[in-house]
């Protein structure tokens, strides 16, 4: 909230179960802002981001923006008052916020900017490659004609390529909370309308009432027209979420999972099958999927052997970013510069860029890791 990979298990740094001390890097401030040596090291490193959602993205500043445009919103117009309107008492007020914002992108023009933006926001923590999650059901339903949404998106994703020097590509998604009428519009518009930069089919909001095997039809048909199936499962529900994302919705990549530390047999399965999880730490903590930060189960992922990816979801709402979601993890997982670099290459590995761009990506993170300094 919001496919085959390389795992934490092939690399040769440090593993959860075995804590150390933390390492001196980790310990080093730089110079004035008080940062560790890893931060920096988190800072400049080619990333790709997996599980993230297009109007989640949205920074105060565009969503002040686009409240004063559209000054019947409850949505606060100052970007400081934005902070305590992101402060969520539960996963059922997050939708609601989540949904008021979604109601700010009402025209082809709001589309375009906040998609760029997005984008920006992206080349500045050198993320090179997105996947990002789009709901174009509730910008269509909102009376943005399908092809004129298609054109803005598209449109903000070349100029961000040649601009940014960011590659983004869209994940259509289900908005659960909608039923089944959403999930023939999002097939309809995955299949027949279409973009372009498509790659993956998804579904997104609430899992509580919202069973997935209902889904299956319209994800049979996305994965048909040679969409990727990339579900949320297990995020605010069980193990068995999970198990029918895979089973019934033929998930390749699963959103959040963070429940599937509760059943060793789906870890092994996921494990084997090299599933990879979205891992989202500080949207888990927010949403009160996970109680705790000490509690999230990402360590038990890795020792299982689970492929996993760290993601930032709706970083603007949560007060984040993928670099503090990397800091997290390296944190959580007592990493040092060749395990954040493995973190990195998960993601590219786990990815649905096509071949050519992930060897290139990769051997973008493997340059930066061989030229920092010891």
């Amino acid at each position: 909230m919001g496919a085959p990979c390389l795992d934490l298990a092939a690399y040769d740094g440090p593993r959860p179960q075995a804590p150390r001390p933390p390492r001196p890097t980790q310990k080093i401030p730089t110079a004035e802002t008080g940062a560790t040596v890893l931060d920096s090291f988190i800072a400049g490193l080619p990333k790709a981001e997996l599980h993230v959602h297009h109007v989640g993205s949205a920074s105060p500043r565009i969503v002040a923006e686009l409240a004063a445009r559209h000054p019947d919103s409850p949505v606060p117009k100052d970007p400081e008052a934005l902070k305590e309107f992101f402060t969520f008492r539960d996963f059922a007020h997050f939708i609601d916020v989540y949904l008021s914002v979604v109601d700010l992108v009402r025209d082809a023009e709001d589309v375009r900017l906040l998609t760029y933006e997005v984008a920006r926001d992206m080349a500045r923590q050198n993320i090179r490659y997105a996947e990002l999650t789009l709901t174009p059901y509730s910008s269509v339903r909102r009376g943005i004609p399908d092809l004129a949404f298609m054109e803005a998106v598209e449109d903000a994703r070349t100029a961000a390529e040649s601009e940014l020097g960011v590659t983004l590509r869209w994940c259509f998604d289900i908005p659960g909370e909608a039923g089944l009428e959403a999930a023939e519009e999002t097939a309809r518009l995955a299949v027949d309308v279409g973009a372009d930069g498509l790659v993956s089919f998804g579904l997104g909001g609430p899992e509580i009432g919202v069973p997935r095997p209902q889904f299956k039809p319209y994800f049979d048909k996305a994965r048909a027209a040679g969409l990727h199936s990339v579900p949320h499962a297990g995020e605010t529900t069980g193990p068995q979420t999970i198990w029918d994302a895979i089973r019934e919705l033929g998930a390749e990549r699963i959103g959040h999972g963070t429940s599937a530390a509760r059943d060793p047999e789906l870890l092994a399965y996921l494990a084997e099958n090299r599933i990879a999880l979205e891992v989202c730490p500080t949207s888990n903590i927010a949403t009160r999927a996970v109680a705790t930060m000490e509690e999230h189960p990402l360590k038990d992922f890795v020792a299982a052997g689970v492929p996993v990816t760290v993601n930032s979801d709706d970083p603007p709402m949560f007060g984040t970013d993928l670099n503090h979601e990397y800091a997290v993890a390296t944190r959580l997982l007592d990493l040092d510069e060749a395990g954040v670099a493995g973190l990195a290459k998960n993601a590219v590995e786990a990815s649905f860029l096509d071949a050519a761009g992930k060897a290139r990506l990769t051997g973008e993170i493997d340059d930066y890791l061989a030229a920092w300094p010891r």
